[in-house]
């Protein structure tokens, strides 16, 4: 058997991941037409190990083999000539462990890239570019932009990051015991999301059984998560539209979402709820009910608020075929979450990896995606009615579970493990990989946010649209610069 099969936090013996050859693999993704989600090494005495991780969406299955590089081989053929979603995960492979991909099409670096980028250029009397940033105005993250233009036109984007870069798994592998508050700060507007991830790593690693009050509690907080940041998103693409009402309305409505969350645990981000084991704050009948208030009261501000915005031929035409991406090329490029959804892929973690209390609750939106700005305003928009809806109906789960434990008694890690953990955060697909030794010891450790497959979808989007567009653009995404960079 040249793949091992596994699900969504299930514990496999790394030992009985298969060895197969490069050729072996490009032969199996041909016939196997499934999703990259992992493609990583590490070092084995002298060799270096590729692991491959694909997704199976339609069934929920995770599908995991490996290839082993000896210290003679330096270099196989490029994947990215066949598969063009492999082309970030290659180019990180090769920036870590040196193994070149021949013939990749884009082969530059991924973090370590401040010294002699090698810029693409174009050549012409009417061709000129415009650099913007790292340094952004106030707080926003480090991250360049280069444009090729005519007039106003843009040609290409070419996005340079890395200044970001905080060696994050590293510290995970360093980490004397379970790190919640580091998993947490991997990204800062994602927390729940990634600090989930973790924690369903570890614990799947280690036997650790954790209450049904805990694991519904948990999914509360990541539907709030999702709308808090939506709602801000929203009022984001407002603001850059020059459309004020939007971004003031949406601005302030964002702030009942996280007040709530601070209420619940202390924190407007969710930092401090999750740990290895459960949770650390109850929902109580009191809490419950303020919950059911505040989103009661955050839904009628947001319907009436798009209602009007929607009606307005100034906004729809800011927002209609600009920045457009079609569902090819989001297949194409890997992209995940709602930048993949509001381009007709339809991927949800929550849904295709059938996690059990997002079975009871709902189903996918039926979305009709037209791959546009209007398109990611409008399904963060049809997102945020379905988290509400979604906490609605939790909290109505959870109070079968009120005399449950918040946190269980942890295990052992155990050796030999392999697992992998999938979150659909408000931006998309969250992945944690973790593998351990003979000693139950963390010989690695993977994460992969979304914004690590989604921003070339940015650099197609500006193309063919005026230079002006860029900033309307980019706040559709919301792409994460220290969510690339770890």
């Amino acid at each position: 058997m040249k793949w091992i099969l596994t699900e969504n936090n299930k514990k496999i013996n790394s030992l009985e991941i298969p060895t197969i050859s490069i050729e072996d693999l490009k032969h199996d993704l041909k016939n196997m037409n499934l999703r990259v989600v992992g493609f990583f090494g590490k070092q084995e005495f002298e060799n270096i190990r590729l692991y491959v991780t694909l997704a199976d969406d339609k069934n929920g299955i995770f599908y995991i083999s490996s290839v082993l590089f000896n210290p003679n081989e330096k270099s196989y053929e490029s994947l990215t000539q066949d598969f063009p979603a492999f082309h970030i995960f290659e180019r990180e492979f090769y920036e870590e462990f040196g193994i070149k991909p021949l013939n990749h099409p884009w082969l530059k670096p991924i973090r370590h890239n401040q010294d002699k980028y090698p810029f693409f250029s174009m050549r012409g009397e009417d061709v000129h570019e415009v650099a913007v940033g790292p340094i952004h105005a106030g707080v926003i993250e480090p991250g360049h932009f280069r444009f090729m233009c005519q007039g106003e036109k843009v040609y290409d984007l070419e996005i340079m990051l890395g200044y970001q870069h905080r060696g994050i798994e590293e510290l995970i592998l360093n980490s004397s015991n379970f790190n919640n508050r580091l998993a947490e700060s991997i990204c800062g507007d994602t927390v729940i999301g990634h600090n989930m991830a973790y924690s369903m790593v570890m614990e799947s690693l280690s036997d650790t059984k954790i209450s049904e009050k805990s694991k519904i509690i948990r999914r509360i907080a990541l539907e709030l998560e999702r709308m808090a940041v939506h709602i801000g998103d929203m009022g984001a693409i407002s603001g850059d539209m020059a459309y004020l009402p939007g971004a003031s309305i949406f601005g302030t409505t964002r702030t009942l979402v996280i007040n709530t969350m601070l209420e619940i645990c202390g924190s407007r981000f969710g930092r401090g709820l999750i740990n290895v084991g459960g949770i650390n704050f109850d929902i109580d009948h009191s809490m419950e009910q303020k919950i059911i208030a505040m989103l009661d009261e955050v839904l009628h501000i947001t319907q009436k608020t798009v209602k009007v915005m929607l009606k307005k031929s100034s906004c729809i035409s800011r927002m209609e075929k600009t920045g457009f991406v079609s569902t090819e090329n989001a297949r194409l490029l890997g992209a995940v979450g709602m930048a993949a959804r509001s381009s007709g892929v339809n991927i949800d973690s929550r849904f295709d990896f059938k996690d059990e209390f997002y079975q009871l609750i709902g189903k996918k939106l039926n979305f009709k995606a037209t791959g546009d700005v209007y398109s990611r305003f409008r399904l963060r928009y049809e997102e945020v009615l379905q988290s509400a809806n979604f906490i609605k109906n939790l909290l109505e789960i959870l109070r079968q579970y009120n005399k449950q434990n918040l946190k269980s008694e942890i295990g052992f890690v155990s050796p030999n493990s392999f697992v992998i953990s999938s979150v659909e955060g408000w931006r998309g697909e969250i992945v944690h990989i973790a593998i351990t030794g003979a000693n139950s010891e963390l010989l690695r450790y993977k994460i992969k946010d979304s914004s690590f497959n989604n921003w070339y979808m940015l650099a197609m989007a500006v193309r063919n649209n005026g230079i002006s567009d860029f900033p309307l653009c980019n706040k559709s995404f919301n792409l994460s610069y220290c969510g690339n960079d770890l």
